[in-house]
Order: C-alpha cells, then structure tokens, then sequence
C-alpha cells in the first residue's frame, strides 16, 4: 500500500529533546500531529514508528521517544500528498519550523494544536483511522 499519513501524538509534560541535526527543540505539553508518506510500505512505515524500540532516523523518531501516539490516520494514493496535507495543516494550526521536511521545500511536518482543531482538520482531509495504539507497542 502507498500513500499518507498522519500521526495524532501527545507529549505529557514540557521537554527539551535533542532532534539530530536540527539541534535541542522545545516541545510543550499537548497534541502534535506529525505528517508523513511511504510510497513502498505504508503499513510497515506506520508500524515502524508504533515501535518503541528502533533506530533514530527521522525527526520524528527523536520526540517519538519522549510522547505517545494516540491515534494513526492515513490516505492511499499512487501519488505522494504529505506536503498538501502539510499545507492544509499548516493553515490551520501552530508549527514547528524545520522539522520532518528535509527532503522538501516545506516549512514543516510537525504541526501543534488543542485535539478538537486536529481532529476537525483530520475530518476534512478525508484521512482513514488506522488503528488505535497501544503506547507499549
């Protein structure tokens, strides 16, 4: 399966992490939602960040350490959508420069928001719920 995706994340307390060559980012307390593609292995791409245990590659992967995530949604399509449905989100909600977009001209994959604005924009994207997940996964 190919396609987007979009994990619905929260991070319980406020925190300092350290995110590869983007340096330390502050992250505040609240829902995050973190856009992605895989255009060869959807499914094994969702599963790999349900994982706790797994190399640091992604952004992502970083702040994955330290949050949980709540809900997964996703859109098949042959054709790669993650910087459209950033751009949706981008317009709606807080961003945080720079992260998950180094191999785009997006300004970012990682938007924050209060849980009532994310899921209303999830709504509007049309996006599939994948699972509910378990936070030991």
């Amino acid at each position: 399966m190919k396609g987007s995706y979009i994990l619905l994340i929260e991070l319980k307390k406020d925190i300092l992490v350290p995110i590869g060559k983007l340096g330390k980012k502050h992250f505040s307390k609240g829902y995050y939602v973190y856009v992605g593609s895989a255009m060869n292995g959807l499914e094994q791409r969702i599963q790999r960040h349900l994982r706790r245990q797994k190399k640091m590659h992604w952004h992502i992967d970083y702040l994955l350490k330290h949050a949980e995530i709540q809900n997964v949604f996703y859109k098949e399509s042959i054709i790669r959508e993650e910087c459209n449905i950033a751009k949706t989100l981008e317009s709606a909600l807080s961003s945080i420069p720079g992260f998950g977009c180094s191999d785009c001209r997006c300004k970012t994959h990682l938007f924050y928001s209060p849980l009532k604005d994310v899921m209303n924009i999830v709504d509007k994207l049309g996006m599939i719920p994948y699972t509910t997940v378990d936070a030991n996964a």
